[in-house]
């Protein structure tokens, strides 16, 4: 038996309360990654059960996934999400998917096909930061990427995300076909103007008059997202199939009960009535980006690199030690929240929310998964805020620690000299950078001349780089968990 078989289901999983028939695949989604299964499908879904929204998915890999989509692919395009928490697990199988392609098994033509259907309205990305082939330091194309060159002599024949959704937009504009809004889902600052620096940079590059019509017919609304999805393991999918009853279902994806959905409302070609759902739709979501990406997401860093050294697996075990959870808020309110746009919210509830979502024990979000990927996210998580603090005068010893972690993380070894498998599209030359320099103030100097991810002015800049130094000198010294207890927090 299979999940495209069963008809009845056990009462803790949900299933789909609608004629699946008249779902429609108006929205490509490139990257069927677990984030968005957890996110923006479940949005989806709740239109269709609640208010008979008729707007389905056709999802899209390019590169990984191949076996995620086959196995959608023989249950019927059908799959569960699980929420969990201490209360138990909850279940629902989510329906609005109505076509599923590999990019390398089905091919170009197949996926352009796709793509040039004229009921599609929006393309929406989860390809994390490094799919989009930018400088993370400076938000622009980066050009010298060889994915990047190649869709710039090869245009009809992409290797990149940017080249895809270009050579789809070619083939509507041919077609004498709208263009698509093009939505991204990751987290990156002003998400909606790096999609479309990157992409009206490679048009440039491509096709003048592509460029012209691109910037004059596409719109790239912003949004910030939030949920914790765990990586999927053995044990998840194992738990699953027993809420299921026995049935295994191998494209199943479990998550914390929490979801934020915030939108850019612009969207030329119509869109789906997410805010019935429960998303937000505003006219700028840079506050809400800022917030999310600075506090949250700065601090699950922070835990991530600390922890792990630390030798904690998950960030629910780093919530067992007091002074990681100190350091935590201290880094959200007194470091991150000055540097925000956003007026109107609580941001001291909003860091004890988050604080007590870092407690879920069911969801074993691993240290090492949120280091993954360092040189794209530092940037905007962390390196932003240290350049108000600097222009302000202002204390960074959070922050700074916070990069001396990522630092020694990518050293390649932890605290008790096992090796760190590190995971980052830079991985050849930090080894590089790592491999020339000597441990110490030499290593600091050495990684900071990575200037996608620095920039020039923090390393010209001596307050940053002592203070770096010096923190780094004291994770060497005394370790991750020493130095955490020894930071200056006052009042939070």
């Amino acid at each position: 038996m299979t999940l495209s078989s069963i008809s009845v289901l056990p009462t803790a999983v949900a299933q789909p309360g609608y004629a699946r028939e008249r779902i429609k695949p108006r929205i490509v989604h490139l990257g069927f990654g677990a984030f968005f299964r957890a996110h923006q499908a479940v949005y989806t879904e709740q239109l269709a059960n609640e208010h008979a929204s008729d707007w389905g998915y056709c999802v899209i890999s390019m590169h990984n996934g191949r076996q995620k989509i086959a196995d959608l692919q023989r249950q019927d395009l059908l799959y569960t999400v699980a929420e969990m928490d201490g209360d138990g697990w909850h279940g629902q199988r989510i329906g609005v998917i109505r076509q599923a392609l590999h990019l390398q098994v089905d091919g170009l033509e197949a996926v352009l096909e796709a793509m040039a259907q004229p009921e599609i309205a929006i393309v929406s990305l989860t390809i994390s930061e490094k799919g989009y082939c930018y400088q993370p330091a400076s938000g622009q194309l980066l050009a010298e990427h060889p994915d990047i060159q190649h869709d710039i002599a090869h245009p009809l024949h992409p290797r990149s995300a940017p080249g895809l959704i270009l050579a789809a937009l070619r083939l509507r504009r041919a077609r004498g076909l709208p263009a698509f809004a093009v939505m991204s889902c990751d987290n990156m600052p002003a998400n909606g103007q790096v999609t479309r620096n990157v992409l009206s940079q490679l048009a440039l590059r491509q096709d003048t008059d592509l460029a012209a019509w691109v910037t004059q017919q596409v719109a790239f609304p912003s949004t910030m997202v939030d949920r914790i999805v765990p990586a999927v393991t053995a044990e998840t999918l194992q738990h699953i199939e027993d809420l299921l009853g026995g049935i295994a279902d191998p494209v199943a994806v479990a998550c914390e009960p929490f979801r934020q959905w915030v939108i850019e409302d612009h969207f030329p070609q119509g869109r789906p009535a997410w805010e019935k759902a429960g998303a937000e739709l505003v006219s700028d979501v840079l506050p809400y980006e800022e917030m999310k990406l600075r506090m949250l997401n700065g601090s699950h860093s922070f835990l991530a690199y600390l922890g792990y050294l630390a030798g904690y697996a998950h960030i629910s075990d780093c919530m067992q030690y007091a002074y990681f959870v100190k350091a935590a808020r201290h880094l959200m309110l007194a470091e991150q929240a000055p540097t925000l746009q956003v007026r109107e919210l609580d941001l001291t509830h909003y860091a004890d929310s988050l604080l007590a979502r870092y407690r879920n024990t069911a969801l074993k979000h691993r240290t090492w998964q949120i280091a993954m990927d360092g040189t794209q996210k530092l940037p905007q998580r962390m390196l932003d805020s240290i350049r108000w603090h600097l222009a302000h005068g202002s204390d960074f010893s959070c922050l700074a620690l916070g990069v001396a972690g990522w630092m020694r993380y990518v050293g390649g070894k932890d605290e008790q000299g096992q090796p760190i498998e590190i995971s980052d599209p830079l991985s050849e030359r930090l080894a590089n950078l790592v491999g020339n320099s000597r441990e110490g103030p030499e290593r600091v100097l050495a990684l900071l001349q990575l200037d996608v991810v620095f920039g020039q002015d923090l390393p010209a800049n001596h307050s940053f780089v002592n203070t770096v130094t010096h923190t780094y000198q004291a994770l060497l010294a005394h370790g991750a968990r020493a130095t955490v207890a020894a930071l200056p927090i006052n009042g939070y």
